[in-house]
């Protein structure tokens, strides 16, 4: 598998369309969903996957949002929800010889939190299909956000997500190590703990911390010792200040400070700026509309992706449906 700042020939979406992920306030995802992927297409291909009868009103809105039509593609797969980063395939790459393929590995809607994922799961078959890809399929459950990986042999995931018994219950720890070897081509599993408040993935390390090069890390830190994510990201920052390279060294370890807390109705946002979206040329960041804050974290990320763009985008309605830019995406190695 790839890191995510290789050369990327396209960029996966999946449609909005189911109101409950949104509950109250689906009216502004559609376009923003456009808006997306008008910003990706201005840099590379941007895919689709979207039920036929909703592809007439997701043109218009992507027309609307000035997109570079030319590298918008929609597919014919429908799809329960739209969080194409955990029920899409997983791409890899034969160094070799070039070949991209996929791996398609099982999904039940986070441990089945939701009833209705059968499409989903259906996904990654269809793409095959498709793009006249070769697939390899897996009967773990694995969902894109909950790892991350820097193309050298090195994955980074949590224990609060695939140890889970809601997962894979079956399996030990060494064996979906094995798997996560054999299909991703890693050598070395690297384990955080706990994921952030909000969060209904059981802790996605895609929210928390993520490779910005094969010896750096990027991690979301809190300073306020009152504020419900202290414990468990001081506790990430200690494990990640702990870990060695291959060769033995330290890893890089960039702090990337969290948004204030977001509520909606109530209830805890989990809003991070870790959730940001490598392109080629350019990094997406999710914003809050918290302007210090979000200008501090772009600087980070800037200071990360040097040559890369950072592209805050606005994120606050988006994050209601408990994720932002890199939930929503999935990358396919060029």
């Amino acid at each position: 598998m790839p890191a995510e700042w290789e050369p990327q020939e396209a960029v996966w979406l999946s449609w909005p369309h189911r109101r409950a992920t949104w509950p109250g306030h689906f009216r502004p995802i559609p376009a923003k969903f456009a808006e997306i992927a008008a910003r990706i297409s201005r840099l590379e291909k941007v895919r689709i996957n979207v039920a036929g009868p909703l592809q007439k009103r997701a043109w218009a809105l992507i027309r609307k949002a000035r997109a570079d039509v030319a590298n918008i593609e929609l597919y014919d797969h429908p799809t329960d929800d739209a969080w194409c980063r955990d029920h899409g395939p997983i791409f890899v790459k034969n160094d070799r010889t070039g070949e991209v393929a996929l791996t398609d590995w099982s999904f039940n809607a986070w441990g089945g939190k939701y009833r209705h994922y059968k499409r989903d799961d259906q996904v990654p078959a269809k793409t095959a299909r498709s793009l006249g890809l070769r697939r390899f399929a897996n009967r773990m459950v694995l969902e894109g956000g909950s790892i991350d990986v820097n193309g050298q042999g090195l994955l980074l995931t949590t224990e609060a997500c695939l140890l889970n018994r809601n997962r894979n219950p079956r399996l030990s720890r060494a064996a979906i190590e094995r798997n996560l070897q054999d299909f991703l081509g890693v050598k070395t599993v690297l384990w955080l703990g706990e994921g952030i408040a909000g969060d209904d993935t059981d802790g996605h390390v895609d929210d928390l911390s993520r490779f910005f090069s094969p010896e750096g890390i990027v991690t979301a830190v809190e300073t306020n010792p009152s504020d419900a994510n202290y414990r468990a990201l001081a506790h990430n920052l200690e494990q990640l200040r702990g870990l060695r390279t291959p060769a033995g060294r330290r890893f890089e370890i960039v702090e990337l400070p969290m948004p204030r807390p977001a509520f909606c109705e109530g209830q805890r946002l989990p809003a991070t700026y870790a959730n940001f979206l490598v392109l080629n040329g350019a990094v997406l960041m999710p914003a809050f509309r918290q302007r210090r804050p979000d200008a501090v974290a772009a600087d980070v990320l800037a200071g990360c992706f040097p040559g890369r763009k950072v592209i805050p985008v606005d994120c606050l309605e988006l994050v209601w449906g408990l994720g932002t830019l890199h939930c929503i995406s999935q990358q396919q190695p060029a």
